[in-house]
């Protein structure tokens, strides 16, 4: 056969959503639709026409066709896609422009099982579909609908015990009861992740004119936002000194070179960059390395229990060691007991945060706290 498509019924029409062929000029293409009424596929479905024709030019019918001289058909096979739910989605096809007599059930039993694969393969697509449409209108739903919030994590110099800044957190509220990393990676899924973090990152910034003009706001920021220039254009009125951006481990750079070109001018005015989650994976490291952020923080998977583990100790104390060399500062993550807070004091780390510190608060208790604990 020369020429093999599946069409879609719909709206009266015919289109023509998969085609292949060995001829050149097959005068069908994806996207090309025509009336539904003009051709051999409608009447196939409806059983005026059989679904093999091994030559038409013997059947009366669809030798009177337009479709047979305009498409050359000499030789038509056609099947209805049926979908699980019984409905009709289209047909499957295959023209040949001479005759073939000895096309038989055989063949036909064939098409048959090539058009059911298509209609579970249909139905699939359609499920994804609907799924990535649900997904949209979710997370841009949260947008609208005002279900982003933020919550502030102390940090605290630690040889003064002095308040800094806070780590702004995303938290979603409605119904759908869900943890911020699922909401942030359902929006990258769907191609929505630097619209998302946007829309938090706006938020979370409504807090700087209520704090102090000396404490920061740490904002956790992917790459891909950050090249949009979506960040830099928000943040060109705001008071960049203030300002620290998380990177975190998890989070894929694809041109690092890029990357440092957008953040140049935020740092230039004081911004600093920060490389989150360090010791949790490979990834971690090569962002500190092409980056060179202003700050380190140091996983939780390195501050848990570095007053007792050894281990963990000379990791957390080989991170130390290099940002001391490269003039970048620590913060350590994740601080939950006395134990921990006082073997990364005398490990010489500046910073830290953690619920020993000082759990995620509304911003109003962010406020008091800075008043009374600075």
């Amino acid at each position: 056969m020369d020429i093999a498509f599946v069409s879609e019924f719909a709206a009266g029409r015919r289109y023509f959503r998969y085609v292949d062929t060995r001829v050149d000029e097959p005068r069908i293409a994806v996207g090309q639709s025509m009336p539904l009424s003009e051709g051999y596929c409608i009447r196939v479905v409806e059983g005026s026409l059989p679904e093999l024709i091994t030559d038409t030019a013997r059947h009366p019918e669809a030798r009177a066709l337009p479709e047979t001289s305009q498409f050359r058909i000499g030789a038509h096979m056609g099947v209805p896609i049926r979908l699980a739910s019984g409905r009709i989605y289209g047909s499957f096809c295959c023209i040949s422009h001479a005759p073939k007599p000895g096309l038989d059930d055989r063949d036909l039993a064939m098409l048959r099982a090539f058009a059911d694969l298509t209609a579970l393969q249909i139905e699939r697509e359609s499920e994804l579909a609907d799924s990535r449409a649900t997904k949209i209108e979710r997370v841009r739903g949260a947008i609208s609908r005002g279900l982003i919030g933020t919550v502030y994590q102390p940090i605290y110099a630690l040889a003064e015990n002095r308040l800094t800044g806070f780590e702004c957190l995303s938290r979603f509220g409605g119904e759908d009861a869900r943890t911020p990393d699922l909401w942030f990676a359902e929006a990258a899924e769907v191609g929505l992740g630097p619209e998302l973090e946007m829309a938090a990152i706006r938020i979370a910034l409504r807090a700087l004119p209520a704090l102090p003009p000396d404490l920061r706001l740490a904002l956790n920021v992917s790459p891909e936002t950050i090249l949009t220039g979506a960040l830099s254009e928000l943040l060109a009125g705001a008071p960049a000194e203030r300002i620290e951006l998380e990177i975190t481990e998890h989070a894929h750079v694809a041109d690092y070179d890029a990357l440092s070109r957008e953040l140049g001018p935020l740092r230039a005015r004081g911004l600093q960059l920060a490389v989150d989650d360090a010791g949790a994976g490979y990834a971690s490291l090569r962002h500190i390395l092409l980056l060179a952020p202003d700050l380190i923080k140091l996983d939780v998977s390195l501050t848990r229990d570095i007053d007792t583990d050894p281990a963990r100790r000379a990791m957390a104390s080989a991170l130390i060691g290099f940002a001391g060399e490269t003039r970048s500062a620590i913060i350590a993550e994740g601080v939950e007991t006395p134990g921990e807070l006082e073997a990364l004091r005398a490990l010489g780390v500046g910073r830290a945060q953690g619920y020993h510190l000082g759990r995620p608060m509304a911003l109003t208790d962010a406020v008091a706290l800075a008043k009374t604990r600075r």
